[in-house]
């Protein structure tokens, strides 16, 4: 508040041993948060801000945070968000909080359950619909994925951070597409931990969605549906070719801020899953922060990074452990076009075959995302 009142902009600060970055939104709400966190970087604390902001916009409304008329009453009205948001702060399985991309996994047979999924919605009378499998997008209709950031990130991630429950009818508001008026968020469990997720207005009633209507549409592609709950974590098909060095990987398109994300390749090696989960994400943070251009959406470049475009590299890797020779973890990083691939591979993969690797395996994996 010191620096504002001298036109002077300060957004983040260090001690020795905790990053701090604060953040004002439409004037009104400060976010302040503190990490303590050894590597912590202000690109992953100023993006955590962003979403936990998303999340109070979501379930309570921008007029109720930019208008305060009653601070106590907005604070009750905040509980609704707690656990959402202490979901960024944990050990998540999915990275779309960082990303800011939709966390999605690759079903078997996708087009006939976007068939099925395109039938249903057109039958109850809304555009919106996605499957939801532990936070994860599994397919969706045009609409759906044509929602702006961070409602896109968001929905979904709401829906996996909410304890099981058959159906609901929940009120949200969209962060970027309608902060002010409310839309209604539809949920049916199909099986236990896959979810029919539908946006709509007042209808249809979710007494609409009945038995008979579900069984006509998804009936059919039931075994389909029982093949998608164990893609959570695992995110790819069941067989799907990786290098046997590959301990996790990270894909993102860039363009329709969609990401694939696991790190279940060779689950029986050290180091833990969510060790391989901090390696990458840590790993992402440094290479966006420092390696590779601007993302689509981020801020505008200066005029002289722009001049030096060539110059900006494709591709990077970093070792992280112990120095001597065969040992440390592998990251590289391989950016093409829209995709930018995130690999980690265990200490046996050479250094001088790291780009080969992940070329290989980033057009392998370009059909499916």
């Amino acid at each position: 508040m010191f620096g504002q009142n001298l036109e002077v902009q300060l957004s983040s600060a260090r001690t020795e041993d905790t990053t701090v970055v604060w953040k004002s939104f439409h004037d009104s709400i400060t976010l302040i948060v503190l990490s303590s966190e050894e590597g912590t970087s202000e690109l992953r604390l100023e993006r955590l801000l962003q979403m936990v902001f998303g999340a109070m916009v979501l379930l309570v409304g921008l007029e109720e945070l930019t208008n305060i008329r009653n601070v106590e009453r907005l604070k009750k009205e905040l509980r609704a968000s707690y656990r959402l948001i202490d979901s960024f702060l944990g050990d998540s399985e999915l990275i779309g909080d960082l990303t800011q991309c939709v966390d999605c996994v690759v079903p078997p047979e996708g087009s006939l359950l976007q068939e099925a999924l395109a039938g249903f919605t057109e039958a109850v009378g809304t555009a919106f619909g996605c499957l939801v499998v532990s936070g994860r997008v599994v397919a969706a209709t045009e609409s759906w994925w044509r929602l702006g950031t961070p409602e896109a990130v968001l929905l979904p991630w709401l829906v996996g951070s909410l304890p099981p429950q058959a159906a609901r009818d929940y009120p949200v508001y969209l962060p970027h597409g309608s902060p002010t008026v409310p839309h209604r968020l539809l949920t049916l469990t199909l099986l236990p931990g896959l979810e029919l997720c539908l946006l709509c207005g007042p209808r249809p009633p979710l007494s609409q969605l009945d038995p008979q209507l579900l069984d006509r549409w998804w009936q059919p592609v039931l075994d389909l549906l029982r093949a998608c709950v164990p893609l959570g974590p695992r995110t790819l098909p069941a067989g799907f070719p990786l290098h046997v060095d590959i301990l996790g990987l990270l894909l993102l398109h860039l363009e329709l801020k969609r990401c694939l994300f696991t790190v279940e390749p060779s689950g029986d090696q050290e180091p833990s899953p969510e060790q391989r989960r901090r390696l990458l994400r840590s790993f992402y943070t440094l290479v966006t922060a420092t390696h590779f251009p601007p993302e689509p959406g981020a801020p505008e470049e200066k005029v002289e990074d722009a001049v030096q475009r060539t110059q900006v590299p494709r591709a990077c890797y970093l070792v992280s452990g112990p120095e001597e020779p065969g040992t440390g973890w592998r990251l590289v990083a391989l950016q093409l076009g829209p995709r930018r691939l995130l690999l980690l591979l265990s200490p046996q993969s050479p250094t001088h075959g790291l780009r080969g690797l992940a070329t290989h395996t980033l057009h392998a994996l370009t059909p499916l995302l």
